[in-house]
């Protein structure tokens, strides 16, 4: 098993750590999701998602809180707050305007987004961008309303993308992008700008077997 890399994006530098073939046996946790039901879950996600075993991060933790620590400075370690498996399965005709742009997963700099790939690179990876007219790529409390206001301003003038978003536009440019990997864990703070990458002709499955599954885990830092 390997340690982890860390790449600084954009300007503002953001961390996002990537650690290749995370799990000692991905395969059982792929078995775990095809025996879960997936349903709906929230507004936001385009897809259904299952309870995951958030368990089986502990073969890992030591890892997990290297990174914490020496990437992210959370020196009193972190809380988990939620664990799922995620499939996308969202028609893209049927996006709501928020699920068509790049997003961020809330202002609070201390929510480690977690995502964990058990799928290949065949499905797209995750992009990370750059909000052209503001030239954010982190989204925190002072910078929440001037956003919110040059986003509208935006899309009223450009419009928004006929389904999930791909560069280039008008709107954001990408900094980074990392492709999907089998057993690739991916670790950013949620207050990156970011958006799935779905690729053309993509099938939208939703058997976790064949679709695009990944563990998403959000982790929340000790103050």
């Amino acid at each position: 098993m390997s340690g982890y890399v860390v790449h600084r994006i954009g300007r503002e530098g953001a961390p996002v750590v990537v650690v290749d073939d995370f799990a000692a046996e991905p395969e059982r946790l792929a078995e775990a999701a095809s025996a879960r039901p997936f349903s709906r879950n929230g507004i936001h996600y385009p897809g259904v998602r299952a309870a995951a075993p958030s368990a089986y991060l502990g073969e890992r933790m030591d890892l997990i809180r290297q990174i914490l620590v020496e990437v992210f400075g959370a020196v009193r370690g972190a809380v988990l707050a939620e664990c799922n498996f995620s499939l996308v399965t969202q028609d893209p005709a049927t996006l709501t305007p928020i699920q068509r742009l790049p997003h961020f997963d809330g202002a609070d700099a201390g929510r480690i987004a977690v995502l964990h790939y058990l799928c290949g690179p065949q499905m797209g990876g995750t992009s990370f961008y750059r909000h052209v007219s503001t030239g954010f790529e982190t989204i925190t409390p002072d910078r929440l309303s001037a956003y919110d206001a040059a986003l509208r301003a935006d899309v009223a003038r450009a419009g928004l993308p006929d389904g999930y978003f791909t560069a280039p536009s008008p709107l954001f440019e990408p900094i980074f992008t990392l492709p999907a990997r089998y057993n690739r864990l991916a670790v950013y703070r949620g207050i990156s700008l970011h958006s799935g990458d779905i690729p053309e002709g993509f099938a939208f499955d939703p058997d976790p077997r064949t679709g695009r599954l990944t563990v998403n885990t959000f982790l929340q830092v000790r103050p």
